[in-house]
C-alpha cells in the first residue's frame, strides 16, 4: 500500500464491522487453532486447544496452543524498581519466582505451520507487506516493501505457498539519494520502497523488480536467481506507483499501475524502458481511491486485481490489456483472522502448478506490522474470483494448497557465522559498511557522533515473530569508547532500548525510552532519557526483549539482562508498543553502537536469539 493511504485514516477504513467480527468470533470459537491465544490473564477466548495442541503458558498473561506435552519448569525473575533522585538515579530489585511451562519452542523443533493437513494465518507473522508473490515451475517467490530499511525488497521463497524462507534481497543498497545513507543530517524515514513490481520472464530466465521511488521515477532490477546478485539495470522517466507485472502469452511485458486513475504501460523488448502507456480505467466515486494494483493474464481474458485502502478490494476484467475493463468488487470489510487485525487486502493471487488458486492479502496487524494471510480462490463461468470464507470471514485455518514443506524455522539463534549477514536483516538505512562486520560474531564499530537513535548509523533490524518473542543477543561491550552507546532496541516511529552507556570510567546497564520521531516530516521529536539503570561491572551482557505484538494483545515490551546468561533481572518500566499505522513499518529488534563525543569504540555480538514466548 503507497502512501496514499495517509489520506485514509484506519479508523473510518476498519469502521464498527471488525469490532462485531471480533465479537463474533469469540463468541462461536469452541477451541483455539495451532499457535493460538488459549488463555492468561484477561483472556476471554477459547481455553482449549484443537486436537493434538496442548495449552502452554508462558507467563501468567499469555499461553499458546503448541504441539507436544508441556513440561514444568520454575523461572526466578528478578524486578528493578527505580528510586528517583535529584542527582543520580539508583536502581533497587526485588525477587520474585513464576512458575511457567515451556514446549521447548527451539528451532531444531520446527514442524512447519499448522497442524496435520490444515496451515493457520498468518502463514508468517512478519511484517512482509505490500507483497507480490510468482511461482515459477513449482517454486513460489514472494517480495515484500522495505521503506527506509537496506537492503530493501526482501525476496522470500516456499514450495507449500505457506512456509516461507528469507533468501535475498533486489536491491542491495538504496542509492537512489545521499538521504538513504542517514548521514550529514539526512535521512528517508518512510520514503523508499512501497509496493513495487516482481515477475519473472521464462524466456530469457530472468527475474525483474521495480520500484518508483518518491512520486518521481521507477528504477529497474534484474536477477537470473531471486536470491541474487540482483543489478539495477535502468531508470523509466514515469512513476510505475504501486504496480504490478505481467508478461504476456507473447512474451511482450506490461506493468499496471497508478492510483485511482489505473495505467497499462507496455514495455520494451528488454523490459528496460517503457515503448507507451494509457490510461485505461479510472475509479468512479462510488468506489474512490484505488492502488496495489497486480496484473494478471487467465483464460485468454487480463485482469487488474486493486485495492480500496484499507477494506476493499476489487478485480478489473478485459479482453485485451488496454481496456475496456469491467470491475467487480471481490471483498469489503470481511473480519479478520487475527483478533484486534484489520481488514485482509491488497497482496496477490496465485496459482499453483496444477490450476488451484489462491489469494495472499495482508492485514494491518499494529504494532507488529502488516502480516500476510492465505485464502483458496475459485473462479466462476463469468471469468471472476471468488473468496472462500469461513463462517462468512477470512478462515483462520484452510487446507494446506500442497504438501506441507517446513524450510528454515523464523526462530532460533543467529551465531553470525561465515562473513556476512543472514537475509533475515536489514538496516536502517544503508549501513557504512567500513564500520561492522561478520566474522563468528557481529562486530559494530561506533559509526556516528550523535545523541540520536534515529540519527545512529549501522543499526541492525530484524522482523520480530509474532504473537509474542523473546529476542535475545550476547553483547561484548570491553572495547567501547568514553561516551559510546550500545544496545538492543524495540525500533520503530516511538522507541526504548536497553544497553550500555560508558561515560568516564563509568559503565552503566540502562533502559532509555521517550525516543520519538514526529509524524510531520519524521523528524527526531525526542532523544529520551534513561528510565532506570545501575552500574555494571564486566565485558559481556545478555539483553533481553518480550515483545508482545498482537493488536489485540498488551502491546508491549519489557526490558532484561543478564551477566551470566540464566538469571535475567527486569530493568525498567517497559515500552507500551504505539500501534498508529502512519509509519507503516512495524516494530523490530535493533541492535545499535553509537558514540556521543568521538569515534572509535566497538562492541561485539556473539549471537542473536528469537524464541516465541
Amino acid at each position: 500500500m503507497g502512501p496514499a493511504l495517509s489520506k485514509h485514516p484506519r479508523g473510518a477504513a476498519l469502521g464498527a464491522s471488525c469490532l462485531l467480527a471480533l465479537e463474533f468470533i469469540a463468541a462461536v470459537q469452541a477451541q483455539s487453532p495451532a499457535y493460538g491465544q488459549c488463555g492468561g490473564i484477561g483472556w476471554t477466548g477459547a481455553t482449549t486447544c484443537v486436537s493434538g495442541w496442548t495449552c502452554i503458558y508462558s507467563n501468567p498473561y499469555y499461553s499458546q496452543c503448541l504441539q507436544g506435552s508441556a513440561s514444568s519448569s520454575t523461572t526466578t525473575t528478578t524486578k528493578a524498581t527505580t528510586t528517583p533522585s535529584t542527582t543520580t538515579k539508583t536502581t533497587t530489585t526485588s525477587s520474585t519466582s513464576i512458575t511457567t511451562t515451556s514446549a521447548g519452542a527451539t528451532s531444531s523443533s520446527w514442524p512447519g505451520n499448522g497442524s496435520g493437513s490444515n496451515f493457520n494465518n498468518p502463514v508468517l507473522w512478519n511484517d512482509l507487506a505490500d507483497l507480490e508473490i510468482i511461482r515459477v515451475n513449482d517454486t513460489f517467490y514472494y517480495s515484500a516493501s522495505t521503506m527506509a530499511f537496506s537492503p530493501g525488497a526482501p525476496v522470500l521463497r516456499s514450495y507449500d505457498l505457506v512456509n516461507w524462507e528469507y533468501i535475498g534481497h533486489s536491491v542491495p543498497t538504496l542509492d537512489w539519494s545521499s538521504k538513504y545513507n542517514l548521514a550529514n543530517g539526512e535521512r528517508a524515514y518512510v520514503q523508499g520502497i512501497w509496493a513495487s513490481l516482481f515477475g519473472y520472464r521464462k524466456s530469457t530466465s530472468t527475474y525483474y523488480w521495480g520500484g518508483c521511488i518518491e512520486f518521481g521515477k521507477t528504477y529497474m532490477y534484474t536477477a537470473t536467481n531471486p536470491a541474487g546478485p540482483w543489478s539495477k539495470r535502468s531508470t523509466i522517466n514515469t512513476c510505475y506507483y504501486d504496480a504490478g507485472l505481467l508478461v504476456d502469452d507473447d512474451d511482450t511485458m506490461y506493468v499496471a499501475y497508478g492510483n485511482t486513475n489505473i495505467s497499462v504501460a507496455r514495455l520494451s523488448s528488454d523490459g528496460l524502458s517503457q515503448a507507451e502507456t494509457r490510461v485505461v480505467w479510472n475509479s468512479p466515486s462510488s468506489i474512490g481511491t484505488v492502488e496495489g494494483s497486480r496484473f494478471y493474464k487467465r483464460n485468454g481474458y487480463y485482469y487488474i486485481f486493486i485495492t480500496h485502502p484499507a477494506n476493499q478490494q476489487w478485480i478489473l476484467k478485459a479482453s485485451s490489456p488496454w481496456g475496456p475493463y469491467v470491475e467487480r468488487q471481490i471483498l469489503s470489510n470481511l473480519s479478520p483472522p487475527v483478533s484486534g487485525a484489520g481488514v485482509p487486502h491488497q497482496g496477490a493471487l496465485i496459482s499453483t502448478a496444477a490450476g488451484q488458486w489462491y489469494y495472499m492479502a495482508f492485514i494491518d496487524s499494529y504494532p507488529g506490522g502488516r502480516m500476510p494471510v492465505l485464502a483458496p480462490v475459485t473462479w466462476g463461468s463469468d471469468g471472476y474470483p471468488t473468496l472462500s470464507l469461513v463462517n462468512n470471514a477470512w478462515g483462520a485455518s484452510y487446507p494446506y494448497p500442497l504438501t506441507k514443506h517446513p524450510l528454515k524455522s523464523p526462530y532460533g539463534t543467529d551465531s553470525f557465522s561465515g562473513t556476512s549477514l543472514s537475509p533475515e536483516w536489514e538496516w536502517n538505512h544503508n549501513p557504512d559498511t567500513s564500520k561492522f562486520s561478520v566474522n563468528n560474531g557481529l562486530t559494530l564499530s561506533t559509526a556516528t557522533v550523535t545523541t540520536d537513535l534515529y540519527a545512529a548509523r549501522n543499526t541492525l533490524t530484524h522482523r520480530i515473530l509474532g504473537p509474542i518473542s523473546i529476542g535475545t543477543i550476547v553483547l561484548n561491550y570491553g572495547s567501547m569508547a568514553d561516551g559510546d552507546r550500545a544496545g538492543f532496541s524495540m525500533f520503530r516511529d516511538q522507541s526504548a532500548w536497553i544497553g550500555i552507556a560508558k561515560t568516564g570510567t563509568t559503565t552503566r546497564i540502562s533502559f532509555v525510552t521517550g525516543i520519538n520521531l514526529n509524524q510531520s516530516g519524521w523528524t527526531t521529536s525526542s532523544t529520551g532519557s534513561e528510565n532506570a539503570g545501575a552500574t555494571i561491572t564486566g565485558t559481556k551482557v545478555w539483553l533481553r526483549i518480550y515483545a508482545d505484538i498482537r493488536p489485540g494483545g498488551t502491546r508491549t515490551a519489557t526490558f532484561s539482562y543478564s551477566t551470566d546468561g540464566n538469571t535475567f533481572t527486569n530493568l525498567g518500566s517497559g515500552l507500551v508498543l504505539n500501534n498508529a499505522w502512519q509509519f507503516f513499518i512495524g516494530y523490530r529488534f535493533g541492535i545499535f553502537n553509537y558514540a556521543t563525543k568521538a569515534l572509535g569504540g566497538s562492541v561485539k555480538v556473539d549471537s542473536f536469539t528469537m524464541n516465541l514466548a
